[in-house]
């Protein structure tokens, strides 16, 4: 749903911090972990699994990665922990719950417009229909009585954004200065810079 961009920090890798005071061992044991151990699928069936990985491609392309920032695992690994944020929405059944009602949701829809599964459907077409969901402008009968915009973009878009970010791959994308912990950030106001972080026209270098 978002098209591909050239990053603003083409030179830019967090992990050059690595041994600086912007990490602390329990951070390099964390992404450690991320970069090497990335989970097998466990929780979702095949079917379930292709069909978030083509979400997942529409909602963050990485056409220009050779190693694209793995999402699906790692929610397939929290619904199999069944651990959640803690947050929970009206109308929102328990985790696992919701998003084997709402994988089911998405490809009934695409059943019901093209009369194919949605990673069937080319590009153009899986876009406009998660479009759809997006605005509101789903069918209530495929959602089982779960909300489906409210699913869609507290649930699913925030958790697919939320792993996609966690990975410094993405973070090197944004020119992100580092954890705030152990080092922190004191300067919070706009346009406000930390005396280690690296003015803006100097983070491509």
């Amino acid at each position: 749903m978002t098209d591909s961009f050239d990053p603003p920090y083409p030179n830019y890798d967090i992990l050059r911090k690595w041994d600086s005071p912007s990490y602390n061992q329990i951070t390099r044991d964390v992404l450690t972990e991320r970069l090497t151990a990335v989970p097998q699928r466990q929780f979702l069936d095949e079917q379930e699994w292709r069909l978030l990985q083509a979400i997942c491609d529409q909602l963050v392309p990485q056409p220009e990665r050779t190693d694209p920032v793995p999402i699906t695992p790692f929610i397939d690994a929290a619904l199999t922990e069944n651990r959640t944020n803690g947050t929970r929405f009206a109308g929102i059944p328990a985790m696992r719950e919701a998003w084997r009602k709402g994988l089911a949701a998405i490809r009934a829809e695409a059943m019901a417009q093209h009369d194919t599964d949605f990673v069937s459907l080319d590009a153009h077409r899986q876009e406009a229909l998660l479009h759809r969901i997006n605005d509101g402008d789903a069918e209530p009968a495929h959602w089982d009585g779960m909300p489906a915009q409210r699913f869609f973009r507290s649930v699913l878009l925030k958790e697919v954004l939320a792993i996609y970010y966690a990975h410094p791959a993405a973070q090197s994308e944004i020119g992100f200065g580092g954890p705030a912990a152990p080092r922190g950030y004191v300067r919070m106001g706009a346009d406000r810079m930390d005396p280690w972080e690296a003015p803006a026209d100097r983070r491509n270098r």
